[in-house]
């Protein structure tokens, strides 16, 4: 019968969107701070966490330790090994996800409302009072550096690694959050005590909730979940100028596709001008097959089986970039194509008729994103990370709409930056070098 319950909670959980989403601003008698949707017709809770800061916290000389620290918070805490652990969660029928991030650290819990008080004890020991066994740690460590090393093979990943060095400098964005072979080997307990007081802390807690909880009832279990934690922790790192010096950087592999990751500054989060950034980037590259770049690389020439463009506003940093793969002996004519397309943007903005099917395209998606308890806990607090307001749900779409091609022409010419376009490439690309 539980299974049967779980199977019908997991249909609940796919319910389509709402029409109305009403938030709640709760706050703890401790002070903490969360967003809520409750949702009392259905027995379940979806509860986000996100610590700010994540694994751009790492102390110099040990990359990766937040990133280990995170992975080790399932492995145990008190007399509970890491199976006795996934048994108890097992056994609430519960859901636990723990990740690290290069600006956060991500808590992702779920749990009937019938467990809910034995869930989020077990939570928050594995938050408050992980274990951090030598034997945990050897073993999560062997799967890191795993990972690390798979890395090392990876067009894309190697692609990836080169274009951050590129952009970031010294910042620890410029580096993988899983950190080096090296760091990660020497990486001791003491290290994974010290990310955890310096990473999990409540001055940098943000929290949403959606499903079956009041929002008094939220507020005792935040303070139960949260209030043991470190009041403070490391501070922030500085922010990085990306500067990008346009080119092409080649990074030769033995493979038959070359990988190409381009880009150049992008748009912070908080810029006025954000918005209409993001209907252009949805007309460029942004937007599945309509979009310029899959139109002109892929469907017109038969170039690469897909490329995309994204704007990444990182906490310290923001980025324009894309990628695209493509065989040796066409990448070249892929990245002319794309170079094309992006200084016609810049220079001559969109049609009416791109405009008005970008607008049609992300207001009807929009509603789609709020699926469920889970994708709208998710939401709440993304919001919150990017300092928006509860009513940004409500007129969203409004901001979709009142962008104009006079807007996106001069955004458009403000972001797209032809000249700093920069191509890392990894592969055995045909006429193409480094310059």
């Amino acid at each position: 019968m539980r299974w049967l319950g779980i199977v019908f909670l997991a249909l609940l959980w796919a319910l389509p969107a709402r029409a109305e989403i009403k938030i709640q601003e709760v706050t703890s008698p401790g002070g903490i701070k969360a967003w809520l949707v409750e949702e009392p017709s259905i027995p379940f809770t979806a509860l986000e966490i996100r610590f700010k800061g994540g694994a751009s916290l790492d102390l110099p000389g040990k990359r990766g330790a937040v990133n280990l620290m995170t992975g080790l918070l399932e492995e145990g805490t008190g007399a509970m090994d890491a199976r006795g652990f996934a048994e108890a969660v097992e056994g609430l029928a519960a859901s636990f996800d723990y990740d690290a991030y290069d600006d956060s650290v991500a808590i992702s819990a779920r749990f009937l409302t019938e467990n809910r008080d034995a869930a989020v004890d077990l939570l928050r020991a594995s938050l408050v009072a992980p274990s951090f066994e030598q034997s945990a740690i050897d073993r999560v460590r062997g799967q890191v550096l795993s990972s690390i090393r798979s890395d090392e093979t990876d067009p894309n990943a190697m692609a990836g690694r080169r274009f951050d060095e590129i952009a970031f400098g010294d910042h620890p964005y410029a580096s993988s959050l899983n950190g080096t072979v090296e760091s990660v080997t020497a990486l001791t307990r003491q290290d994974m005590l010290d990310a955890h007081a310096g990473a999990l802390a409540r001055d940098r807690v943000y929290v949403g909730a959606a499903g079956d909880i009041s929002a008094e009832q939220l507020g005792l279990l935040l303070d139960r979940l949260l209030g043991d934690l470190p009041a403070t922790g490391l501070p922030m790192p500085a922010n990085v100028d990306v500067k990008m010096p346009g080119g092409t950087v080649v990074v030769p592999f033995d493979t038959p596709q070359s990988v190409a990751m381009f880009g150049h500054e992008g748009i912070d989060r908080h810029d006025p001008d954000f918005i209409p950034a993001y209907v252009l980037n949805t007309i460029l590259g942004g937007g599945g097959f309509e979009a310029r770049l899959m139109t002109e690389v892929r469907e017109k020439r038969g170039l690469t089986y897909g490329v995309y463009s994204y704007l990444i506003p990182k906490d310290h940093a923001a980025l324009y970039i894309g990628q695209v793969a493509s065989a040796n002996d066409r990448v070249a004519e892929a990245m002319a194509v794309i170079r094309d397309e992006w200084t016609k943007m810049a220079r001559d903005g969109v049609t009416e008729a791109e405009l008005t099917q970008a607008k049609t395209y992300l207001t009807g998606s929009y509603a789609l994103r709020f699926d469920g308890n889970s994708a709208i806990a998710d939401i709440l607090v993304g919001m919150q990370l990017d300092d928006l307001t509860p009513d940004y749900v409500v007129h969203r779409n409004d901001m979709v709409n009142a962008v104009t091609e006079e807007d996106i022409r001069r955004v458009a010419a403000r972001i797209l930056k032809p000249e700093a376009l920069t191509f890392v490439v990894v592969g055995k690309p045909e006429g193409v070098q480094t310059q």
